[in-house]
């Protein structure tokens, strides 16, 4: 798989005072494209609470370069630009795209996975790593 990509709408409720995009919206984006990508492969909440594993974030930075408005058409890709072989942590990067093709803002995170009653970070099952190789790789992809 080279891309994967989602395209969700504006809604009146995801702009602020300016008609543009809420800052916080463009995360909340990410992790529904993110999330849309597990489910999608086999690691949905249902999968992730039996294993009592869900992923976390270290670092989330978005780079806003054009404004979204109500109305623009959205495309959202997800890549892989780091990560262990076991699945354990990784960088993931996000580019959204508005009308096809003026990039919007880059967003890149830093993760890994946690298990949720130890609430210590933790190595996947190998299913679980076998979905993030399923990732579409970055340009400058590196094993870490």
């Amino acid at each position: 798989m080279d891309v994967y990509k989602k395209s969700p709408e504006v809604r009146w409720a995801d702009l602020d005072p300016n008609f543009h995009m809420l800052h916080s919206r463009y995360y909340d984006l990410g992790a529904y494209v993110r999330m849309c990508f597990l489910t999608e492969h086999g690691l949905n909440l249902q999968v992730m609470a039996e294993h009592q594993m869900g992923p976390i974030l270290f670092r989330e930075e978005c780079v806003f370069k054009r404004e979204i408005k109500f109305g623009d058409k959205l495309d959202i890709t997800l890549h892989m630009l780091k990560a262990r072989k076991d699945g354990s942590r990784w960088t993931m990067q996000h580019h959204i795209y508005i009308n096809d093709e003026t990039l919007a803002a880059v967003i890149t995170v830093d993760g890994a996975w946690i298990h949720t009653e130890r609430r210590r970070l933790a190595t996947p099952p190998p299913h679980f790593a076998e979905v993030f190789y399923r990732i579409p790789r970055g340009e400058g992809f590196e094993w870490q």
